[in-house]
Order: structure tokens, then C-alpha cells, then sequence
């Protein structure tokens, strides 16, 4: 089967690459195994008409039936978030889950991947992974870091899920070469918080500014992505402060309950959810919209 057999757009993402209008990218783990039901689905709607209304045309992705879907139908996505046992996609079973039919759902990696071989340059998601706590001994760390530093795919996050080990997540993307720009602040967020005690790399402004950054990497023949950190926005945050402590819990219960691999982030997102009385929950939707908005931005200014 050849790659144009695997991929499969939709109508609405087909004539926009034949137009050439700007094209963002989406990841489904939001849909499966990030929020519950119905936020899952709302949000997901929501963020693809804050793509559109900025003059772009969302891509959301996931592998159904053997393809990679670049673009979903409303009601695939309500029939992807009321799938059983949907796989969450990394780099190492992208291919397993195509070569088997196995439903599955996009991580930052994955996503990546695709959006690559679909021709898209811009991807909007909540946070990447990192770099686990623990991990010098663990070994943990996400895929996310290594797909970055060698797939041409802007990102566009709102920093490193705080529940990681940020420092070291920031020092492994720096050793791996990949551009770290934080939008309109010296400091790089943390996810559902605006500060996370470190400075940013880089800082850009506005999403012309960001675009004429991308484009210039890729002029110079440049590998791998950039990392655009975007902070939540203020009315929407939890302070770090909260948040720390909350994380500290929801990461000591998931160590008591054994919980290892791909299932920590999923564990300690609905404990956080718990913890923080739903706060959590409001905060990631919030980020994810923003970060959609900005991208579409940015993709537009890329044209």
C-alpha cells in the first residue's frame, strides 16, 4: 500500500492543500485519554472553530480503519472518544496500529509524524511531554523531546505538562538542537501555570515574528521543529505555587498504585482533576484554545 493509499483527508483539508490556505494541525489523546466525556468532544469542536475563525483550516488526526486520517468529521470524533481500548500513538507503534486496524489516538509524536507526511507545517496541542520525574533513574522520557529535534513540524504548546521534571526537559531540547520560543514573555510557562521559574531560550512577540523564524530555519535547510511555548492565558491560570503542590500528591499516588509508562499522564491528569475540583480541567481547555488560536495565527502568517 503506498503512502497516498494511507493517507486519507478530508474534504474540507483536501481543498485547502489544493488551495495552498493555511493547514493546522490536531492530536486526538485530548479526545481518548486527556479530558472526559463530554468536554473531550466540545473541546475539540471548539478548538477547530477557533481555527477557522482565524483563518486557517484545522486537521484534526487519527489513525481509523488502517489509515491516517488527517481531518475528522464531527461525528468521527464523537465515534473516536466512544472507541474501547484506543491505542495512544507514539513514534513506535504508528505503524502496528496501521498495520493491524487498531483505532488510535495521536500523541505530540505521532501527530507530528503525520502532519509531516501530510504536508503541514503547524501543530497546536495542550503541552508536550518531557522528561519524567525520577527519569535518572527510570529512564522516562517522552518520545515528544526526540520527534522535535527531527521532524519539520512547528509546535505550539503551553509549555511542558507540569507534572514533569521541566529543567531537564528544557536542558535535553537544548542539547537536542530544538528552538524554544516562548510568545510575549521571558519566561517559560508551565502549563497550567504562566511561570515556571525558568527563563525562555527565546522570545518572539507576535505570530509574524514567529512565522519569519520557521520560515528562516527552513530556508537555511534546517532539520527538526520549534517548540512555541504559549503561555496560558492569566485569567485561566493556577498559580505554580497551587499547582505544585497538587501534582505532588497526584504523582506520589500514582508511584502507591504502580502506575508506569504512558499511563502516569492519564492517571495524574484525572487526579489533578480531582484535586483542583474541576479547576484543572477549565485551565486545560482554556490553554488548548489559546494555543489553537495562536497557531492558526501563525499558519496564516506563514502562508
Amino acid at each position: 500500500m503506498s503512502l497516498d493509499q494511507t493517507l486519507l483527508f478530508s474534504d474540507e483539508v483536501r481543498a485547502a492543500k489544493a488551495e495552498g490556505r493555511p493547514i493546522v494541525a490536531l492530536e486526538t489523546t485530548i479526545v481518548t485519554h486527556g479530558m472526559p466525556y463530554p468536554e473531550n468532544v466540545e473541546t475539540a469542536l471548539a478548538v477547530e472553530r477557533i481555527v477557522r475563525a482565524a483563518g486557517a483550516v484545522p486537521a484534526t488526526i487519527a489513525i481509523l480503519d488502517g489509515k491516517i486520517r488527517v481531518g475528522l468529521t464531527a461525528e468521527e470524533l464523537k465515534h473516536l472518544a466512544g472507541l474501547q481500548n484506543v491505542m495512544k500513538l507514539s513514534r513506535a507503534d504508528l505503524a502496528f496500529a496501521l498495520a493491524t486496524g487498531r483505532p488510535g489516538a495521536t500523541t505530540v509524536a505521532a501527530t507530528m509524524i503525520a502532519a509531516h507526511l501530510a504536508g503541514i507545517r503547524i501543530f497546536a496541542t495542550g503541552g508536550i511531554g518531557g522528561v519524567h520525574r525520577g527519569a535518572e533513574t527510570s529512564f522516562d522520557v517522552s518520545a515528544d523531546l526526540h520527534e522535535l529535534a527531527q521532524t519539520p513540524v512547528a509546535v505550539v504548546c503551553a509549555g511542558a505538562k507540569a507534572l514533569l521534571d521541566i529543567p531537564k526537559t528544557l536542558e535535553v531540547l537544548e542539547t537536542l538542537g530544538v528552538p524554544v520560543v516562548t510568545a510575549g514573555q521571558d519566561e517559560l510557562p508551565a502549563f497550567w501555570s504562566r511561570q515556571s521559574g525558568l527563563p525562555s531560550p527565546l522570545r518572539l512577540d507576535a505570530p509574524a515574528e514567529i512565522a519569519g523564524f520557521i520560515a528562516k530555519r527552513e530556508e537555511i535547510g534546517m532539520s527538526g521543529g520549534v517548540l512555541i511555548a504559549n503561555p496560558v492565558p492569566a485569567e485561566n491560570e493556577i498559580p505554580a505555587d497551587v499547582m505544585r503542590e497538587h501534582i505532588e500528591t497526584a504523582i506520589a499516588d500514582a508511584e502507591r498504585q504502580g502506575v508506569r509508562a504512558k499511563s502516569v499522564t492519564p492517571f495524574v491528569l484525572g487526579r489533578l482533576l480531582e484535586l483542583t475540583a474541576g479547576k484543572s480541567l477549565v485551565t486545560n481547555i482554556a490553554l488548548v484554545k489559546n494555543n489553537a488560536r495562536l497557531a492558526a495565527e501563525i499558519a496564516v502568517a506563514l502562508r
